[in-house]
């Protein structure tokens, strides 16, 4: 019965490809379809006939009102709802929505980051339909996924670029398929499928730490006696109280037609995963935004906080999110699928060499897609990939490549059976890779998996640049066989090429070893460790020719967003300065003085009592106190200080590299003293929740 319920539940609250079939007219179904596959202009008078069935379904549904869901540059998602209701001139209500109020809305994009590309006064902005992204039902209102765009036609989201990426693949990628005779393939589409991790904590724990609430993170925290040293906690038992949150997920993310599929424990106390089933690039975005927002509602409701910062506690391993990348054509062919004798298989190496080219060529623009203050913390952790880009193959696929460069003969070994040692366990095949955890981007059997975004990231900026620098290798190729008299032997010659001077960026080994660093350095790889230091590869002249030769952006939006990333990169880091000095001045300074107080106070009593009784320890560890107390107090000062000195800084690059040199240094100092000062304050003046007592706070 469970069973039965789970595939009736699926997309029972989507719009989708069924409810559109059997509601719609089929003359309005088939143009709406040719709309969606073509990227035709949808006809008002198709439009209204959707938004009258659309509504008359939702409405069935239980919702009242509707909103055009959009993702602007906040890398959050926004809404404005408005309900059915209409009057209907004789003091009743009538239900009413119409084709333009389905294809278009204008919210107000005043006060949206917007990096220059509009003055604060003009408010005017416009969201438009994405017809390729199901309209769903949540909390009794029908959201439509749109774009968004200032009035003067500049995007302001993340959607309406990333779609501009996806046209520019499928058209570099026809280009090539044609050349293969593949001319029934009409559409070439980017697939996506986010790893999303994060933690759940009690909400009591969460709402006694300011710079949880107000940062995401901790920002003091002394390292409990147990973290994850014995590595106890992942793929471990779930917890009863995480997996009913984990059940009430997956049943709210399958009725929205989400293929939540796999949840475990995580490597970190109180850290987990959930991972989706692929779907269309610019369908998974929407979708891990929604994934990322029931996990915080859905949270609340079990009395947890979830958080999504990509490092809430110092010394544990932070959050990532792994994206899995691949193409796919519309009859079914998976790109990078090597088959059975990948080094006869013409068409995967070309698409793989692309992408191995395209990697290598903007290795810098990938970085600045996961660039972020948070991410900064995990990039070259030891627990997540370094700041350095490169390729993981496996020994497999770099042994095919290393033969067709030096026009070898590659002996292939077929796939070999794992012998695991135990007669009674079945032999199965071995995979032709391991997994590398360490890679920034490997391959993993048919798609690749970028490995670098932290949890908190929208998965849109770096498909957008993965789509867009793949996109610009086809370009290349195409140009290049497309007027081939010999398009074998040239075929032949292109890849051969390409793997001789971009082989640089594969790098099969383990990227955690301080060696790569060196090695790296002497491949010419380039090592951008934080987000000030990669963000100018944003608006470098290569950058811009790329994105705007393909039309992703326009030279204004890219300037836009490189100021707005500098921007919320000083911001952050100027948030998190503010609450650490709040932090201390109202929670660690009196709790330090009430211990101080304590001993003192006991000092003197027991001297009242007896002047043979010994105050040795209480004087010790008042003059300990006290003394951190002094550096406390500086370390304070040094913080506000810089803190203030920094926003006088004009240059938005300046003033990223400020807080980051002089602000970020500062508050490591002064957590150093706080968190000293937690180890041998009494936890019963300590008025702040220690690591031990949140990350075992779920403990049922």
């Amino acid at each position: 019965m469970y069973n039965n319920n789970i595939s009736e539940n699926f997309g029972s609250m989507v719009f989708n490809e069924a409810v559109m079939r059997e509601r719609l007219p089929k003359d309005i179904y088939k143009s709406l379809k040719k709309s969606i596959t073509e990227g035709t202009p949808l006809e008002l008078d198709v439009a209204n006939v959707v938004a009258s069935v659309m509504k008359d379904w939702a409405i069935e549904k239980g919702a009242t009102h509707f909103t055009h869901w959009f993702q602007p540059m906040t890398g959050i998602t926004a809404e404005k709802h408005d309900s059915f209701l209409a009057p209907d001139g004789t003091g009743r209500a009538i239900t009413e929505f119409s084709g333009k109020s389905l294809v278009k809305g204008e919210p107000d994009a005043s006060s949206f980051p917007s990096g220059g590309l509009r003055s604060t006064f003009e408010a005017r902005g416009y969201t438009a339909w994405d017809p390729t992204s199901y309209a769903f039902i949540k909390d009794n209102t029908l959201y439509i996924p749109t774009a968004f765009c200032s009035y003067s036609g500049e995007a302001l989201d993340k959607k309406t670029p990333l779609l501009r990426s996806m046209h520019a693949l499928n058209e570099q990628a026809l280009r090539i398929l044609r050349l293969f005779g593949l001319n029934d393939v009409k559409r070439v589409v980017a697939m996506a499928g986010p790893e999303q991790e994060y933690f759940l904590i009690d909400m009591n724990m969460y709402l006694k730490r300011p710079d949880l609430m107000h940062c995401g993170r901790t920002l003091f925290g002394a390292r409990p006696p147990k973290g994850q040293e014995l590595e106890d906690h992942y793929f471990r038992p779930i917890k009863q109280r995480v997996l009913k949150f984990m059940r009430e997920l997956d049943e709210e993310l399958w009725k929205l037609g989400v293929y939540a599929k796999t949840e475990h424990n995580e490597v970190a106390p109180s850290q987990h995963e959930i991972a989706t089933i692929y779907a269309e690039a610019n369908v998974a975005t929407d979708q891990n935004q929604l994934t990322m927002e029931l996990m915080k509602t859905i949270g609340a409701k079990h009395g947890l906080a979830c958080l999504l910062h990509e490092k809430p506690f110092a010394g544990i391993n932070g959050s990532g999110k792994h994206v899995n990348w691949s193409l796919a054509t519309d009859t079914g062919i998976n790109l990078l699928d090597p088959g059975d004798t990948p080094f006869e298989n013409a068409l995967f190496l070309l698409f793989l060499v692309a992408v191995i080219k395209a990697v290598d060529d903007y290795q810098d623009l990938l970085r600045v897609s996961v660039a972020s203050a948070g991410n900064d913390h995990r990039l070259g952790a030891n627990e997540a990939p370094p700041a350095i880009v490169s390729i993981f193959l496996g020994d497999e696929l770099t042994g095919i490549l290393n033969a067709i460069e030096n026009d070898a003969l590659y002996e292939c070994k077929g796939k070999a059976l794992m012998e695991i040692g135990a007669p009674v366990l079945p032999r199965f095949p071995k995979d032709s890779t391991d997994r590398n955890r360490t890679s920034p981007f490997a391959f993993t059997g048919n798609k690749f998996e970028l490995r670098m975004l932290g949890s908190a990231f929208s998965i849109a900026g770096p498909l957008i640049v993965l789509n867009t620098i793949v996109a610009e290798s086809l370009r290349q190729f195409a140009d290049e066989l497309e007027n081939s008299s010999d398009f074998k032997a040239n075929l032949n010659k292109l890849i051969k090429r390409v793997i001789r001077e971009h082989k640089r960026i594969i790098f099969n080994g383990n990227g955690y070893d301080g060696s790569w660093v060196k090695e790296a350095e002497a491949r010419g790889l380039s090592n951008l460790k934080t987000t000030p230091d990669a963000l100018p590869a944003f608006v470098s002249p290569k950058s811009i020719e790329l994105f705007t030769r393909h039309r992703v952006f326009t030279e204004h939006e890219i300037r836009s967003r490189y100021e707005i990333l500098l921007e919320n990169y000083s911001k952050t880091i100027n948030i998190e300065a503010l609450t650490m000095i709040d932090m201390v001045n109202k929670m660690v300074i009196p709790a330090v003085f009430d211990y101080q107080n304590e001993l003192a106070e006991l000092a003197i009593r027991k001297k009242s009592i007896s002047p043979e009784l010994s105050t040795l320890p209480e004087e010790k560890l008042l003059e300990r106190l006290s003394k951190l107390s002094e550096y406390l107090t500086e370390k304070l000062e040094r913080l506000t200080e810089q803190t203030i000195a920094v926003k006088e800084i004009k240059d938005n690059l300046e003033m990223a590299k400020a807080y980051r040199e002089k602000v970020c240094a500062a508050m490591s100092e002064l957590r150093m003293i706080v968190d000293e000062l937690e180890l041998i304050v009494s936890s019963k003046h300590w008025r702040i929740p220690s690591y031990s007592e949140i990350l075992n706070s779920v403990y049922e």
